[in-house]
C-alpha cells in the first residue's frame, strides 16, 4: 500500500488489462485514481479493488473519443479529487481489417478511440497541469506504430496509423507543454491482455515467444505498468518527448 501523497492520476481504459495494472501500480505509489471507461461493471470492480489498497478511486463512464465528455470528466475529476498530476491515455481498440476490407466507419472508429481520445484528454487536462506548474502525460502507443505489424491480427494498418499518430503528438506536445509538463509514450509489444488473449496469444503467442522475443516470453500488464510508474514518479525527471518500447525485444512481428 502506497503512502498518501495527495497526487491524482487519471487513467483512461482503466477497467481491465494494462490500464488496470497501471492503476494498481500508481495506487501503490500513493496516487488517488480516476478511472475512465465504458465498461461500467468492470470499472466499478477496479475502483473497489483500488480503494482496498488505501487510496481514493472513482469511476467515470465515458466514450473516450467524445470531446465534450472528456472535458466534463476532467472537470469532474478536478472537483472530486482536487487536482490531476498524471494523465495516462491508455484506452484503445484493435482493428484487424486491411485496406481492402475496412469501411470508412471502422477506420474512423479506430482513430476515434486510439488517437482522438489522447487529444481529447490532453487538451482538457493540460490547463490544470499548467496551472499547477507540473504534470505528467503518458500515452499508450504500440510496437506496431514502428513496425506496421501487418501480420498480427490486432494490428493492421488503421491501428498502426493511429498508434503512430500518438508518437508524433507526444514529441510535438513535449515541446509545446514543457517545461512544466513531461509528455512521453510507451510502445508495448505482445502483452497478454483481455484484448489480445483470444486473438494473437492463442494463435501466435507461444510461437513468437519461443523464436521471436529475446526474453522468450509474452509480456504481462505489469511489465508495462512498471514503466508507467517510473515515468509518473521519477524525480528529478529529464525525460520528455520519448517513446519507451516494452516488448522483451520482439524481433518477429
Amino acid at each position: 500500500m502506497g503512502a498518501q501523497s495527495g497526487r491524482v492520476a487519471l487513467v483512461t481504459g482503466g477497467a481491465r488489462g494494462i490500464g488496470r495494472a497501471c492503476a494498481f501500480n500508481l495506487a501503490d505509489a500513493g496516487f488517488d485514481i480516476a478511472v475512465v471507461d465504458v465498461l461500467e461493471p468492470e470499472m466499478a470492480a477496479t475502483c473497489e479493488a483500488l480503494r482496498g489498497r488505501g487510496v481514493e478511486a472513482r469511476g467515470y463512464a465515458a466514450d473516450v473519443g467524445d470531446h465534450a465528455r472528456a472535458r466534463e470528466v476532467v472537470t469532474q475529476v478536478q472537483q472530486d479529487l482536487g487536482r490531476i498530476d498524471v494523465l495516462l491515455n491508455n484506452a484503445g481498440r484493435s482493428m484487424s481489417k486491411g485496406i481492402l476490407e475496412i469501411s470508412e466507419d471502422e477506420f474512423d472508429a479506430t482513430i476515434h478511440v486510439n488517437l482522438k481520445s489522447c487529444f481529447n484528454y490532453i487538451q482538457a487536462a493540460a490547463p490544470i497541469m499548467l496551472a499547477q506548474g507540473a504534470g505528467r502525460i503518458i500515452s499508450m502507443s504500440s510496437l506496431n506504430a514502428q513496425s506496421g505489424g501487418v501480420t498480427a491480427a490486432v494490428s493492421r494498418f488503421a491501428y498502426a496509423a493511429a498508434k503512430a499518430g500518438i508518437l508524433g503528438m507526444t514529441r510535438a506536445l513535449a515541446k509545446e507543454l514543457g517545461p512544466a509538463i513531461h509528455v512521453n509514450a510507451i510502445c508495448p509489444g505482445l502483452i497478454k491482455t483481455d484484448e489480445s488473449r483470444n486473438v494473437v496469444i492463442r494463435e501466435r503467442g507461444e510461437q513468437i515467444a519461443a523464436g521471436g522475443i529475446a526474453l522468450r516470453r509474452v509480456g504481462c500488464p505489469d511489465d508495462v505498468a512498471q514503466v508507467v510508474r517510473f515515468l509518473a514518479t521519477s524525480e528529478p525527471c529529464f525525460i520528455t518527448g520519448q517513446c519507451f518500447t516494452v516488448d522483451g525485444f520482439q524481433y518477429q512481428v
